[in-house]
């Protein structure tokens, strides 16, 4: 197809960097409509779900008579601590909402895993303990091992938000050890744009990130319905 894509994605009101590099990765989805969901200003919780589920639908309300090709839910914690089925139902609301195909991110980091062919990884992430131990629990019911994990153990939105590329890189760097085979940094807020070529580089092993895993799932989708979508892995 030729036509433009017309692509919704569905953030944490206080997300900066998902839009952008989405953009970088995967031009041909440029530009992409937001719609921001309420949210406590500390990391989500599993008990935020239910507020947080309703929020989304909020969002999307004001765009949802428009036509989509593609809707992106973006926020990797709301979509991994209820685990997979809640994440299903989500995709599922959205999906009915707005006639479009839908990507989530908590699947996305699954689906990217699996075609790496990785069944152990390290992990990065921002949270803390109990969403820590939610993403624990999300990847090892899919078949995932979590090899060793580290966080920014970040407090408030705020905290998270003041992350910067260099910290992830840092951060990556002393998380994974001479076993391990994989390195996922997850948090659709983490800057990671040129970072995870960086990794891919000195660790000589399969990288992946939130963002980066979203911008493949979408593309791989867009594709298979006939659009003409490159995604920089190289980046």
């Amino acid at each position: 197809m030729s036509r433009r894509i017309r692509v919704m994605v569905v953030l944490p009101e206080n997300n900066t960097t998902i839009e952008p590099e989405i953009t970088a990765l995967c031009p041909a989805l440029a530009p992409l409509a937001v719609a921001r969901v309420k949210r406590p200003p500390r990391t989500l919780l599993l008990e935020d779900l239910p507020a947080y589920a309703e929020a989304t639908l909020d969002a999307i309300a004001p765009f949802a008579s428009e036509p989509w090709d593609l809707v992106i839910y973006g926020c990797t914690a709301a979509g991994f601590l209820g685990g997979p089925n809640s994440n299903a139902r989500m995709v599922g609301s959205l999906r009915e909402r707005t006639g479009a195909t839908v990507i989530s991110t908590a699947g996305a980091m699954v689906d990217v895993l699996r075609e790496a062919h990785v069944s152990e990884t390290a992990v990065v992430t921002p949270y803390l303990g109990p969403v820590n131990d939610g993403l624990r629990r999300y990847l090892e019911s899919s078949g995932i091992e979590v090899e060793i994990l580290n966080s920014f153990f970040c407090r408030t939105t705020a905290e998270l938000g003041a992350i910067t590329e260099d910290e992830v890189l840092e951060l990556a760097r002393r998380t994974v050890t001479p076993s391990s085979k994989s390195l996922f940094v997850a948090c659709s807020q983490l800057p990671t744009l040129h970072a995870i070529a960086q990794l891919r580089r000195e660790l000589e092993i399969p990288v992946w990130s939130s963002i980066k895993a979203t911008a493949w799932a979408s593309a791989r989708a867009m594709t298979g319905r006939g659009f003409q979508v490159q995604f920089d892995d190289a980046m």
